[in-house]
């Protein structure tokens, strides 16, 4: 498991590229035959990819987290970011997840495997148990957002949240963009008391979305290909604009579970 330190805002401005890349952006999430785990400060928000071959895969616990097995003290956000349906077992019990569908396991189960599809974790620390809860795209709560004529129409499937899926802090949904519509979550914003990670997929090999980062005053880019994870820290902006359209899995972690609050930045404003 790849480990992740905090950064505060002052740190950003003289970052190279190649520094931006390796703090915020998590590019070999998905391996075919690993789990592969990226550990964040950031509200010690733990990210990852499962990809199984021909045996299933299960969830491991690595040192770092000082447990017995991964979810002893953590919840556990999964998605399935492939094109077909793959199975989760969580302590002898299968749940076949179709594409872009959900699966929330709560603290306490002690052994999760996975077979087939391509599987997005995120994880954070979670002081009581809820119920281990399926949801496909029909089971969320959908809001229609932007126009076409903003490059912008997209639908957010709200899974794992306050009226939805319950949980200790995790808050979770999948956003799809329309054909033609490339801009993600404009206005943007920050959430001074939440970390968000957004894990880009569906777009084509040669497509890239150019995500924005930083202080809203002073903002960088990072180019980001098909699933890879980009971690915001709550003083930092996140949108983005793609050669194509796309979805995304949006997840945060941190003081509270209220899905708006937030600070909104008008476009205007931005550097």
């Amino acid at each position: 498991m790849e480990v992740r330190h905090a950064t505060a805002p002052d740190q950003v401005p003289g970052m190279t590229t190649d520094r931006l890349r390796a703090r915020f952006l998590a590019e070999d999430l998905f391996v075919p035959g690993e789990v592969r785990l990226v550990y964040s400060h950031e509200d010690r928000i733990v990210i990852g990819g499962a990809v199984a071959g021909e045996r299933p895969l299960g969830l491991p616990c690595p040192d770092q987290l000082r447990s017995g097995h991964f979810l002893e003290r953590r919840e556990l956000g999964v998605v399935n970011v492939g094109e077909g349906p793959g199975t989760v077992t969580v302590d002898g019990e299968a749940y076949e997840v179709g594409a872009r569908e959900c699966l929330y396991v709560g603290r306490g189960a002690r052994e999760v495997t996975f077979a087939g599809g391509a599987f997005y974790l995120v994880s954070t620390p979670a002081h009581t148990e809820h119920p281990t809860v399926q949801a496909g795209l029909a089971d969320a709560e959908p809001v229609r957002l932007g126009s076409q004529e903003g490059s912008n129409d997209r639908t957010i499937n709200k899974y794992i949240h306050a009226k939805g899926i319950q949980s200790c802090q995790l808050v979770l949904g999948v956003t799809v963009l329309e054909p033609g519509s490339m801009w993600n979550t404009m206005p943007c914003h920050t959430h001074e008391r939440r970390t968000e990670v957004y894990l880009y997929f569906g777009l084509p090999e040669d497509a890239r979305v150019i995500h924005l980062m930083g202080e809203p005053t002073e903002t960088r880019n990072l180019v980001v290909a098909d699933r890879q994870a980009v971690i915001s820290p709550p003083w930092s902006v996140h949108c983005g604009f793609g050669t194509s359209n796309y979805a995304f899995v949006w997840a945060m972690g941190g003081e509270n579970q209220a899905y708006d609050d937030m600070e909104q930045v008008a476009i205007g404003a931005m550097r």
